[in-house]
């Protein structure tokens, strides 16, 4: 081992004693599952299935729901491998909840402590792990690996800054991507910086351009879509801080009959949302309360969790939030999949703030499926024109359609490589 990864699993255990504390503090802050906050430390709150494991991680929503397609195709191509998926926040536990199919585990990561992946990996004993994006804890990587465990990462991304840490311990940062038996960067970008770092590299996979269109609840289509009526109707998706009041502001005079649906990224926005809206004297529903739009409302406010497919589908229109930091001058976001609504036929317009996604984006710009402004006060002069030639709408969304299917490849990719690392089936541990 390293000398760097020697004193941080010595730092981390002499600091373990502390997690505890911690967690209840996290707990009491509304940012760990009080419920399962045990997880945390490695103890597992359900039994472990017989036979062999797969284990499959993501921290956050966005790494989560990439893994979906994963697990239905495990599911499907391996029904005798049980599943376990980890995840690291509690908006992320809830979508699962939600979206994984029954018989697939989810439970919360445990934190990088030696204690805590003892117990982890001592209860689930995984055959083969996949982690996404770039979820580098030393003390579980490198405890999975000493137990045999085959590690994949898939669909890596890591930034300018992050290689600029590692590179103060080269030594620590080649002993830990030497863990994994295969590597999958998300772009030639991520490629180059994790191979600078001693990595190999294995071909590449981005799975955030893989899957299914998100799925909604189809009576609650019918009752919103007969709530609306023929009202056209404008969303915008995945929104934050500022951008809800300004694209209010800029869609205000649009159409006399706009229906316009707000889906903030962060649904425990919502209050705050609903403040602004009243002090500007606008007229909404909130779906968290149970409303529906009326004739009298022009604005609906879903801050719910896991409707994202439902407001998607009522949409003539997408405006892709998390884009406009620069002109509202807020901190950059980076931007959200813009495939989610181009999966759907959906014509979409984003702001210029879409670094997470610009391949994609560009893929999409390049079709003619996707539109770029540079500020709120920008979309009239491109939703109008949609909303007034339905014909033209549709021809745009299906050619965001068209270029999101071209993009979705990354899924085969990742079982041509995940596929023969599988343990043999009629295997047991």
């Amino acid at each position: 081992m390293s000398p760097a990864l020697a004193v941080y699993r010595l730092i981390t255990r002499l600091l373990e004693p502390l997690a505890p504390r911690l967690l209840d503090a996290r707990a009491k802050q509304g940012k760990e599952d009080p419920a399962r906050v045990d997880e945390r430390l490695g103890h597992a709150s359900v039994a472990r299935p017989d036979g062999e494991l797969v284990w499959l991680h993501g921290v956050s929503v966005g790494e989560t729901l990439s893994l979906l397609p994963v697990v239905e195709r495990l599911r499907r191509s391996r029904p005798d491998l049980a599943v376990l998926v980890t995840s690291g926040t509690l908006t992320s536990a809830h979508l699962l909840a939600r979206r994984l199919p029954a018989g697939v585990i989810h439970q919360f990561a445990p934190v990088d402590t030696p204690g805590a992946v003892t117990v982890f990996l001592d209860h689930w004993r995984p055959t083969l792990a996949v982690f996404v994006e770039s979820e580098l804890w030393p003390n579980l990587i490198l405890a999975a690996r000493r137990r045999g465990v085959k590690l994949v990462l898939a669909s890596a991304r890591i930034t300018e800054k992050t290689v600029d840490g590692w590179r103060r311990f080269p030594g620590a940062a080649r002993e830990i991507l030497s863990a994994f038996v295969r590597i999958l960067p998300q772009d030639e970008t991520s490629a180059a910086r994790l191979h600078s770092l001693g990595a190999r590299i294995d071909g590449h996979v981005n799975l955030k351009l893989s899957g299914e269109a998100p799925p909604h609840d189809a009576a609650a289509f019918t009752r919103l879509s007969a709530a609306i009526g023929d009202r056209p109707v404008v969303v915008a998706a995945s929104t934050h801080d500022g951008e809800e009041i300004a694209l209010v502001r800029a869609l205000d005079k649009l159409a006399d009959r706009l229906c316009l649906i707000l889906v903030p990224r962060h649904p425990d926005r919502g209050a705050g949302i609903a403040a602004a809206l009243s002090r500007d004297g606008y007229r909404f529903a909130l779906r968290s309360q149970g409303s529906e739009p009326d004739r009298d409302t022009d604005l609906y406010l879903a801050d719910t969790l896991g409707e994202m497919g439902l407001f998607l589908r009522l949409a003539d229109v997408v405006v892709m939030g998390g884009s406009f930091s620069a002109a509202l001058e807020k901190s950059p976001v980076g931007g959200h999949n813009p495939l989610e609504p181009a999966r759907l036929g959906k014509p979409a317009v984003t702001g210029p703030d879409m670094t997470n996604w610009a391949a994609v984006t560009e893929a999409l710009v390049a079709a003619g499926g996707l539109a770029v402004v540079e500020a709120p006060w920008d979309l009239p002069a491109v939703i109008a024109p949609l909303l007034a030639n339905d014909a033209a709408a549709k021809a745009m969304g299906e050619r965001g359609r068209r270029a999101a299917a071209e993009a979705g490849s990354g899924l085969d990719r990742l079982w041509e490589t995940v596929a023969p690392l599988l343990p043999a089936k009629g295997g047991r541990r």
